[in-house]
């Protein structure tokens, strides 16, 4: 249950004087997880029997009620404050250290062994590892489920297939969703492969890498409890401290994993609304759910309102990747001071994308049908099946065929026959289903 008297002191205070900026907070995330890792370097303090062991366990008690969501509301400071995070750093051992009833100091008890400078970005990384592990990947891949099912029921349904938003040569709707199946499963591949990094930790190094007034052992028994605790087995050691503590790489190639991401949710979704187009003066070769009232004035009209959030979410993913890659180029020496910039963009982009991945699943590619009159009438119509007769009657004949057909509006077999296409010859060459499947039939 939340608290109603503040906990905080005198250097939260002021530091939200400081910064009336946004009026948007420090990710929640990012909090539980610097209360996480107060925890357990207390527990490994008393271990090291540097800290009585009667504080250290009242401060893993206020850093496990904190990591739950107790005292959410004692976190008030702008997320747009000092680069490196040691207002909010401050904040978190001020509210441990009100949480024990002042037993535990809140620098020298609750920030033993530690600096803002590596525990603020440890915990941005194990906030970030946290999320996309267990949100984003699980959402990628139901999304990656459901785009997969379609390609399995549309596997026979003949379209036309469209190059430069012009006709060409027939697909099937299963071709084209199980290539958006597979973007999402490369996307969710991507994201995987940049978590090794983002889960190489900085803490232990306290100011500037170095680990002064921290004992060696301190960061790796952190870390050991960390994972233990949280199961993220990706939690590890850096390479190098002097590299994981002045600059935030793995956050950025994490952020540009999610910008790829974000493009191809951008093409499938853009795909699927047009073809969703009409139903009867576009392209009209799918049925979309109606969720809802298309227009307050025109009766029965259905908008492609899932795909329009997607492509919103896609827009906001791409442009904060932009400023996360901008903070991630400005660190100094051996410290990178845009961290919670880098946090707040980073977090709610994969927040973001779990979120629209998912409702982009259950709520529009569950649900949607082919429009078999549609794709009938466009496999039908595309003059592109003049490709298949190129090895029968060359290149040149097929495209003044094609032209004639073009220019008249007769069907592409009457003119080609008329211009001594072989009837038979036609009609064992034109074979729709034969043709979307090339060199696979």
């Amino acid at each position: 249950m939340a608290t109603a008297e503040i906990l905080y002191g005198g250097e939260t205070q002021k530091a939200v004087e400081n910064f009336p900026i946004s009026g948007e907070r420090v990710p929640i995330q990012v909090i539980k997880w610097q209360a996480r890792i107060k925890g357990a370097a207390a527990a490994v303090n008393a271990e090291l029997g540097k800290l009585d062991g009667e504080i250290a366990r009242k401060i893993q008690d206020a850093a496990k009620a904190i990591a739950a969501g107790e005292h959410d509301e004692q976190f008030p400071i702008d997320v747009f404050q000092t680069g490196s995070g040691t207002s909010t750093n401050m904040n978190v051992n001020e509210v441990i250290s009100a949480l024990t009833g002042g037993a535990a100091h809140r620098n020298d008890h609750v920030n033993m062994g530690q600096s803002s400078n590596d525990t603020f970005p440890s915990a941005v990384h194990l906030a970030a590892l946290d999320d996309a592990t267990n949100k984003l990947l699980p959402a990628l891949a139901q999304l990656e489920a459901s785009l997969a099912a379609k390609a399995t029921e549309f596997h026979d349904v003949v379209k036309s297939g469209r190059t430069h938003l012009m006709d060409a040569v027939p697909v099937t709707l299963g071709q084209e969703f199980a290539g958006y199946a597979a973007q999402v499963r490369l996307g969710a591949k991507r994201v995987a492969n940049a978590l090794p990094q983002v889960g190489q930790i900085p803490l232990g190094g306290t100011a500037t890498g170095t680990g002064l007034n921290t004992p060696a052992e301190f960061a790796p028994k952190v870390r050991d409890l960390l994972k233990a605790d949280s199961g993220l087995d990706l939690i590890a050691p850096p390479e190098d401290p002097f590299e994981a503590q002045a600059n935030r790489d793995a956050l950025v190639e994490l952020s540009g994993a999610l910008k790829v991401v974000a493009v191809s949710l951008t093409k499938i979704a853009q795909d699927i609304a047009l073809m969703g187009s009409g139903p009867r003066a576009g392209i009209g070769e799918l049925f979309l759910p109606e969720l809802q009232k298309g227009s307050s004035i025109m009766p029965g009209k259905v908008n492609p309102v899932l795909p329009e959030v997607v492509l919103q979410v896609s827009a906001q993913v791409i442009g904060n990747d932009a400023a996360i890659t901008i903070g991630g180029l400005q660190g100094q020496f051996e410290l990178n001071v845009r961290v919670p910039l880098i946090a707040r963009n980073l977090l709610q982009s994969i927040h973001l994308l779990s979120t629209a991945s998912v409702a982009f699943a259950e709520k529009c590619i569950d649900g949607v049908q082919a429009n078999k009159r549609g794709t009938d009438a466009s496999a039908g119509a595309t003059l592109a099946t003049a490709t298949a007769l190129n090895e029968a009657i060359g290149y040149d004949k097929a495209t003044e065929i094609v032209k004639k057909a073009t220019a008249s509006g007769e069907p592409l077999r009457d003119v080609a026959i008329a211009e001594g296409v072989d009837p038979e010859l036609y009609d064992s060459t034109i074979d729709l289903r034969r043709i979307a499947a090339g060199n696979q039939g």
